[in-house]
């Protein structure tokens, strides 16, 4: 006979946990379906990011152009000891020459002075701390072996430092390859938020930056401060035949510039040779803290890690190449994004 079994009911407790598992599965569908996309960043929203964005770039490029002279001024003194180590073994080979004729001439005479047949053979390092040896040589015999000796040390010396210079150029490098790469991921990811606003947004922006500019050319123009003289009016001089030349990083001219760049450039036209990084530059003069005893010309450093600079136009305005995607422009002290720190006049 069949058997006939109620069917066992779940529990009360997993009853609950599935109920309310369900439950949460419904409200958070139900959530989904009812959220609102992500609103779109506005116009104002986008220009700080990517203000943000190039603010970090210009940072990096500051290092990036200190790894970069750093570079190019190793590579300079690498090369100058190699030419001097070439050059050093030449003379060493030549009073090595003079020596073995020496010895030439003794063989000739009656046989090879034992002690200079020794130096022949090997290498004449420890011979001037073996005092029984120099007294067999004659006196031009041991002056031959001082220079020898000398110039063995003078030439292992410069090239131990050429080895450790070499070294330092490759972390250089490295830096440099680092330093590269993040101006350019910072570039392009401003890029990337500059795409993302419309045809509209873009226009808005444009003529913002355009009122912005013609606003602080008047202001210039329209000053009452006195023109720049000397050399600082020169580099001035020279800075304003670049007005709407534009930004590149590591620029230093004469068709495209970064800030440093410009203003190392501008001195140089009037024959002034500045360093090329903005914190460089920030040490060669004398400091003015104080806005309202900046001269034209003189150079304004701004944020607190000296990583912007430009040429002081008078009446609280600069002249300078602000960053990527602008041109070299007269701009307000008060718009730059970052606080003044100081002027210096070269």
């Amino acid at each position: 006979m069949a058997s006939h079994r109620r069917p066992k009911q779940p529990s009360r407790a997993r009853v609950t946990v599935l109920t309310t598992a369900a439950a949460a599965a419904v409200a958070i569908s139900a959530q989904a379906a009812n959220a609102a996309p992500s609103a779109k960043p506005s116009k104002d929203e986008v220009k700080a990011k990517v203000d943000a964005l190039y603010e970090q770039a210009e940072q990096a490029t500051e290092k990036f152009n200190g790894a970069k002279e750093k570079q190019e001024k190793l590579q300079k003194e690498i090369s100058t000891i190699q030419d001097n180590v070439a050059r050093g073994q030449e003379e060493l080979n030549k009073l090595r020459d003079g020596l073995g004729s020496m010895a030439a001439g003794q063989y000739r005479t009656g046989g090879i002075d034992p002690s200079v047949q020794l130096f022949l053979s090997s290498d004449p390092d420890d011979y001037l701390d073996k005092a029984s040896t120099l007294d067999q040589l004659s006196s031009q015999q041991v002056d031959a072996l001082k220079k020898i000796q000398d110039k063995q040390r003078e030439l292992a010396q410069q090239r131990a430092e050429a080895s450790e210079k070499l070294k330092d150029l490759a972390s250089t490098r490295t830096e440099l390859g680092k330093k590269k790469k993040e101006v350019q991921s910072k570039l392009a990811e401003a890029q990337k938020l500059l795409n993302s606003m419309t045809a509209k947004e873009k226009a808005e922006l444009a003529a913002e930056q355009q009122r912005a500019t013609r606003a602080s050319e008047r202001s210039v123009l329209d000053g009452n401060t006195p023109p720049a003289s000397g050399r600082a009016g020169a580099a001035f001089s020279a800075a304003q035949t670049k007005i709407g030349s534009p930004y590149v990083y590591g620029a230093t001219g004469p068709s495209s510039f970064d800030c440093s760049g410009l203003t190392s450039w501008a001195y140089a036209q009037a024959g002034v040779s500045i360093p090329r990084t903005s914190e460089q530059q920030a040490n060669i003069g004398t400091r003015i803290y104080s806005q309202s005893q900046l001269q034209v010309g003189d150079l304004v450093f701004f944020f607190n890690d000296i990583h912007h600079v430009g040429l002081y136009a008078g009446n609280g305005q600069i002249l300078h190449a602000p960053r990527t995607g602008t041109v070299v422009r007269y701009e307000s002290m008060s718009t730059i994004g970052g606080p003044f720190m100081f002027g210096v006049r070269v």
